[in-house]
């Protein structure tokens, strides 16, 4: 069997056999043979230990018989330093010497209790040091463990607590309780100054410009961290401009103005003094994005220091400046080759040579915003737009000196090579995406359609008070135009119902149109409409005001916003507004097509054979109509939008009862007569438009005879 001390060695040395512990650094040589009383004590030792006490059943002793609290094993783990002195008589060369002497069995003998013969015991019991003398004739029992690796308290050494019953076994160090030290709190810790600068920042960062500013009269330490620059890399102060004092807004923009990249100060009257321009001035260097919309007393020479002074400029919007000038644009071609986005609308003090300048010096240009500046007519601009063909963006409303040849120069240039078969111009399409030709008077039919086949990646198009143009203008463009999302015909009264329903109809980006604006298209109606909304099953905003059409308008609006859109069955959901219509000053449009729509607004589908679950909208309709009705539509769409659908529809019942109770107010007089008056006018209305069989699905009707009466009688 093991022995259960494995430190132990054990020696024979004539007939008893003594273990003797070694030590890694000392050896530890035999002890001498005994005499007298030392032998005689031996001999007690050596039978106490004896295994035929054991197999007596003889208990184990619970008592000391050395009188002492400290127990005593037949194994000590003493210390070199404390001799072990049973009595004074005995003693050894070796405790003489300063090495623990251990009296223990023969090889044979059992060991002491330890964990290895006991299960109940689960470590190797270690006496504990008494302080004090020691006294003659009694053990004084050590601890092995050197003095700096015992364990200590608050009060000193932790007495061992006996786990059992049997006071010789006791807990050694590794089973008492680990004392956490307590670390002691720092005095006078400030958290805002001990935290991070860059902390700091992140944690500013999601403040508004007018928040910063409001914070930043906290503390000192609050204001440098609020008017540091890289937290006004983006300076938008059109939204708050009118509630700053002209200083405050100064400082804020010299204190940032190595860190502002993107510089709005569109409206900001505070830097129209010169001095606080050239403070402006001096402290942006690093702009890419910049607005300087309605400072309109923006001196010429500060402008064009920023603008020289500012290389990496790829946004400039200059509209309605006056200081602008065909000078500032040849500061422009020079210092901004890196421009993208140009707007100088309502730059009354400049013309198209300044334009030309920018183009042929800025060869990044796609975007160009020039509304209501002179010069347009000219050809060589024409044809420096035509030869560059990079502007995806071209906006020239109210440009009124635009005329067809300037156009055409534009899309084909001068003097084009023609395809014989298809007789169109062999030139590079262009590269056209939104195009403002709005208010430009001068423009006729023979010019718009030149677009056609040209420019195949249009999604925008605006045509509005065009005034001469007619459905020959806009045939072929629909047919060759697959993106386009945005359609503007408003004041184009030339305009028929046969454009409407033949070819926007059925033109390739019918599925995809999202905007359409035909008001004041006198000459619309029910007959162009219809196929328009049911063919174009994505409209988001439709403008039909001062036009001919009429509450059927209206329902397959609603139709159509109820097929394309599916229908949830929550009843916490709130619907989204899906198609905004202006109908306003359509005379025959009635409140039975307003309360049409209501009504589809607030619908809820109870359980059928098909649909087991009540369903509520997930998609509205909003509308601006007369303003009689307006208020209602609005208080209806807001309950609507909560949620509250049984709200809206009671306020639905109640308004279609009170417009009832006043249409019918007189049922043999006036209420009688202007209701046959308004179903002859609509009878009358349809019988213009669906003359001939044309119109509404090719179901044409024969058109009654209609007389004033005779003209003698």
């Amino acid at each position: 069997m093991e022995s259960p001390l494995p430190d132990m060695i054990l020696q024979a040395e004539g007939p008893a056999a003594i273990p003797v512990e070694h030590s890694e650094a000392i050896a530890i040589e035999p002890s001498p043979k005994l005499r007298g009383r030392a032998k005689l004590l031996q001999s007690l030792q050596r039978i106490s230990s004896s295994p035929s006490l054991a197999q007596l059943g003889r208990p184990k002793a619970s008592s000391n018989p050395y009188g002492s609290r400290n127990t005593l094993s037949c194994v000590s783990l003493a210390s070199a330093s404390s001799p072990r002195n049973y009595d004074n008589s005995y003693s050894s060369q070796s405790s003489r010497d300063g090495y623990s002497t251990v009296p223990t069995s023969v090889p044979n003998t059992p060991g002491v209790d330890t964990p290895s013969f006991d299960g109940s015991f689960s470590r190797i019991a270690i006496r504990r040091k008494e302080q004090g003398s020691v006294t003659p004739g009694n053990s004084t029992p050590t601890s092995a463990l050197p003095s700096d690796m015992r364990p200590h308290s608050r009060g000193g050494l932790i007495p061992f607590q006996p786990q059992s019953s049997m006071p010789e076994i006791l807990e050694d160090y590794f089973s008492m309780p680990v004392v956490k030290v307590k670390r002691a709190p720092r005095t006078n810790f400030n958290f805002w100054e001990e935290m991070p600068h860059e902390i700091k920042l992140s944690i500013f960062s999601y403040l508004e410009p007018k928040e910063l500013v409001r914070a930043s009269v906290v503390s000192k330490t609050f204001h440098r961290v609020c008017f540091d620059g890289q937290l006004w890399t983006s300076f938008d102060a059109s939204e708050f401009y009118k509630d700053i004092p002209a200083g405050s807004l100064a400082k804020i923009i010299v204190a940032a103005g190595p860190f502002v990249k993107d510089l709005n100060l569109r409206g900001c009257v505070q830097v129209e003094h010169y001095k606080r321009a050239e403070m402006v001035v001096k402290a942006c260097k690093n702009l890419i994005n910049a607005t300087l919309e309605g400072c309109r007393n923006f001196q010429r020479s500060t402008l064009h220091s920023l603008l020289k002074s500012n290389e990496r400029l790829t946004n400039l919007n200059l509209t309605g400046l006056t200081a602008v000038t065909n000078g500032t644009c040849k500061i422009i071609a020079q210092s901004c080759p890196s421009l993208e986005m140009f707007n100088i609308s309502w730059c009354t003090h400049m013309d198209a040579k300044g334009i030309r300048t920018v183009i042929k010096g800025c060869p990044k240009l796609v975007d160009l915003r020039a509304g209501e500046v002179r010069g347009f007519n000219s050809l060589e601009l024409a044809q420096d737009i035509f030869e560059s063909n990079r502007l995806q963006k071209l906006v020239l409303s109210g440009c009124t000196d635009l005329t067809d040849e300037a156009l055409q120069t534009m899309l084909i240039g001068q003097d084009p090579e023609m395809d014989i078969l298809t007789e169109l111009p062999m030139v590079p399409l262009r590269r056209f995406r939104h195009l403002d030709l709005s208010r430009c008077t001068s423009l006729t039919s023979s010019g718009v359609k030149t677009l056609a086949n040209m420019v195949p990646d249009l999604e925008g198009l605006q045509l509005s008070g065009c005034i001469s143009l007619t459905d020959n203008a806009l045939i072929d463009l629909l047919a060759t135009t697959p993106r386009l999302t945005h359609l503007d015909l408003e004041e184009l009264s030339e305009l028929s119902n046969t454009l409407l329903f033949e070819h926007l109809a059925k033109a390739p980006c019918a599925p995809i149109l999202e905007h359409l604006s035909i008001s004041y298209c006198e000459n619309l109606g029910d007959t162009g409409m219809i196929p328009v909304i049911r063919a174009c099953s994505n409209l988001r905003n439709i403008d039909m005001d001062n036009t001919k059409i009429s509450d059927l308008v209206l329902t397959e609006a609603a139709s159509m916003i109820r097929t394309r859109s599916s229908r949830t069955t929550c009843a916490r959901s709130r619907p989204r507004v899906g198609l905004r219509m202006v109908v306003f000053d359509c005379q025959n449009v009635t409140w039975t097509g307003i309360r049409e729509v209501l009504s589809r607004n607030s619908e809820v589908r109870k359980p059928t054979a098909t649909q087991k679950d009540v369903t509520y909208p997930t998609e509205i309709i909003g509308m601006k109509c007369f303003y009689g009705w307006q208020m209602t539509v609005n208080e209806h769409m807001t309950r609507v939008l909560k949620g509250d659908l049984p709200a809206a529809g009671r306020l639905e019942r109640k308004w279609t009862e009170y417009m009832m109770a006043n249409e019918e107010a007189g049922a043999g007089g006036a209420g009688l007569r202007r209701r046959r008056r308004r179903a002859r006018e609509a009878q009358m209305l349809h019988a213009d438009e669906e003359e001939g069989g044309i119109g509404m699905g090719g179901i044409g009707r024969r058109r009654r005879a209609r007389s004033n009466g005779c003209a003698i009688m």
